[in-house]
């Protein structure tokens, strides 16, 4: 137990050890990981629908179009099963009218499906009582309004990847520079965009650029993996392989992002909120003298669960339960302890939501 209270002094005395510590400790707290899964499902479910209405329009656009027919054939979804396999050979490209709508359908309900999951995810972070968060028939049309600015961010990514096609000789690495630079730029523009909008809490972008730009450069390197793994694994397995390859790489490439994205969501939070340091053994035991980043946490949580607006919720804290022999100790370390967790100035943040 020395150790730990050595390591736990130490942590709460130093931002750069306490800062990711309690952003992981929020991220359990609010069940990231089921935050996520239930992202990824959606996005798993919209996923296949959505291939099957891009493998239609493509099949209409490649139709009498050589140069637009070898891009698509050199692009990253070439490689993958059945779906490269159609693209491979233009005349079976593609599902007629049956595949439009059920693409446009699957889509619709796995697309609605990842927004609601998104907008739930970010008020849970951000301790949005129940009953402030929008009613089933706002938060879809504020689903639909997310969902129109992802396509909207897919169709600028996808412009600046064709405006900014790299040439030959020394401007081939500033192409690629100015490619990249642009992709992560439009990608911070978007998710300090669906930071904000996806929660009911009033926020600046201030409040959200931190978590934004974290998101922007990890969703390029997952991207870079899923260059990899396809490249890699799914283009060199066979037929029956390459199809279970495909499935379980997306899904857990789906899930990493979704874990991503709720991740960097709690660090705007425990940065706005100032909900560090956390006791170093508080998701272990009862038996641990909490911080007061550990007390407005608890608190929040417990208040976020106010279902009226009439309803009241007060939350209060008992001394943990203490071996007689600690107590002496305990009491003669107190004023040090205090000082290791010092509240900031102007006290804590705003309960406001909207």
């Amino acid at each position: 137990m020395a150790v730990l209270e050595g390591v736990d002094r130490f942590q709460r005395r130093h931002p750069a050890a306490n800062f990711p510590l309690a952003v992981l400790y929020k991220y359990f707290d609010d069940f990231g990981p089921h935050l996520a899964a239930l992202i990824a499902y959606y996005a798993f479910v919209s996923l296949f629908p959505l291939l099957l209405l891009l493998a239609t329009v493509l099949g209409f656009l490649l139709a009498g179009d050589p140069a637009l027919q070898q891009k698509v054939l050199h692009s990253t979804l070439a490689q993958f099963p059945v779906v490269g396999t159609q693209l491979g050979d233009p005349k079976r490209l593609g599902g007629g009218t049956t595949g439009v709508v059920v693409g446009i359908l699957g889509s619709l309900y796995g697309g609605l499906g990842v927004a609601q999951a998104v907008q739930y995810a970010m008020n849970t972070a951000w301790r949005v009582p129940r009953n402030s968060r929008p009613n089933p028939f706002k938060a879809r049309g504020r689903s639909v309004v997310l969902l129109a600015t992802a396509g909207l961010a897919v169709l600028g990514t996808t412009a600046l990847s064709a405006l900014g096609t790299p040439g030959t000789g020394p401007f081939e690495a500033v192409g690629k520079g100015v490619t990249l630079a642009g992709a992560v730029l439009l990608n911070v523009t978007l998710f300090v965009f669906v930071f904000r909008f996806a929660t009911t809490r009033d926020l600046s972008s201030r409040d959200v650029l931190p978590g934004a730009i974290a998101a922007a450069i990890a969703w390029q390197l997952l991207q870079s993996f899923g260059v990899i793994y396809v490249s890699r694994v799914v283009k060199n397995a066979s037929a029956t392989n390459g199809v279970f390859a495909v499935v379980l790489g997306m899904l857990a490439f789906l899930y990493l992002t979704a874990a991503m994205v709720v991740l960097c969501v709690e660090i705007n939070v425990v940065r706005t909120d100032r909900l560090h340091p956390r006791s170093l053994l508080t998701p272990f035991t009862d038996n641990v003298r909490l911080t007061r980043a550990d007390r407005r946490s608890y608190t929040r949580q417990a208040q976020a669960e106010r279902s009226k607006g009439f309803e009241e919720v007060h939350v209060s804290f008992d001394e943990p339960p203490q071996q007689e022999s600690e107590r002496p100790r305990q009491e003669s370390e107190r004023p040090r302890q205090e000082q290791d967790a010092p509240e900031p100035e102007g006290g804590g943040p705003s309960n406001r939501s909207s």
